[in-house]
């Protein structure tokens, strides 16, 4: 079992954004990134996805984002699934080119989630946080940037 952390920041919201993961006990291995708009809610999102795309076998994701974990946790997906991508206001889910190739790979027979309070001296928490902040800072590679919304994101 493989325990990563994950985390994403925005300086604003909207605004240049940051994500990160890394290995438990000593933090590596571990990526980083980031996107010129973007807002927190799609940071952490997007750090827990990359950990799950590269990396193999059994995870324990931890996050500081309760909407990243409550998404699996609580099987929020299936109900976004069941009705078109939309949320319980019957509004689009927020971010689904991100959640639905996440949901896509997710296995439950190997994926956990494990929510964690930021900024509470989580050693690894801390490390994952001041990876996305500095991703926040750029610079950002061309294939991110051809992935961002046109539009400014939303904040959920």
């Amino acid at each position: 079992m493989i325990t990563v952390y994950t985390d994403g920041a925005c300086v604003g919201n909207p605004g240049p954004g940051g994500w990160a993961w890394a290995v438990a006990p000593e933090g590596a291995p571990s990526g980083s990134g980031g996107e010129r708009q973007s807002t927190n809610q799609r940071m952490e999102i997007r750090a827990a996805y990359e950990a799950m795309r590269s990396l193999v076998g059994e995870l324990t994701i931890v996050s500081d984002s309760t909407y990243v974990v409550n998404c699996f946790n609580k099987k929020w997906y299936l109900n976004w699934q069941r009705n078109g991508w939309r949320n319980s206001q019957r509004q689009p889910v927020a971010n689904q080119d991100l959640w639905k190739p996440m949901v896509a790979i997710y296995d439950p027979k190997i994926h956990t989630f494990q929510w964690v309070k930021g900024h509470s001296g989580n050693r690894m928490n801390d490390l994952v946080d001041q990876l996305a902040v500095a991703a926040s800072k750029g610079p950002f590679d061309v294939a991110a940037a051809e992935h961002e919304p046109e539009s400014p994101p939303t904040l959920f």
